[in-house]
């Protein structure tokens, strides 16, 4: 892929991680996450940690799912890696919590996991069709 390939498929990733998500944060924030984290949770959202994470993530995916699984021509190998690179993400951050935060909830650790590995995984397939489309 040419270096503005790369880019295209950088933003266009990007914009489908965030929408995404945000469907998820939109369903389940009142429903699940202010319940299981009362009290816990701010008001406002800091959006600068969250842009790092997405912007983060997305290079993540990209260089370590989305590029192998194009290079091997394999959409599969895109949702195999991708959701093990979920999986392993989401655990990192939420397992955390769980040894350093007190009382946090053992259920949105296993939520978060579950979510992290489905969403990385859809979102790795979605990138793998993209960058197809811009070879």
């Amino acid at each position: 892929m040419t270096f503005i390939q790369l880019v295209i498929l950088y933003f266009a990733m990007l914009a489908v991680c965030f929408g995404i998500d945000l469907i998820w944060l939109g369903l389940m924030n009142s429903r699940f996450y202010k319940v299981k984290l009362a009290g816990l949770m701010s008001e406002k959202v800091n959006w600068l940690p969250g842009i790092l994470f997405y912007a983060l993530f997305v290079f993540g995916l990209i260089v370590l799912v989305v590029l192998p699984a194009v290079d091997s021509q394999s959409w599969v190998r895109a949702l195999l890696w991708g959701g093990l690179f979920g999986m392993v993400a989401y655990s990192t951050y939420d397992l955390t919590n769980l040894t350093t935060i007190k009382n946090w909830p053992v259920i949105v650790t296993v939520i978060d996991i579950i979510w992290g590995t489905l969403f990385s995984a859809t979102a790795s397939v979605i990138g793998y069709f993209i960058a197809n489309a811009l070879t």
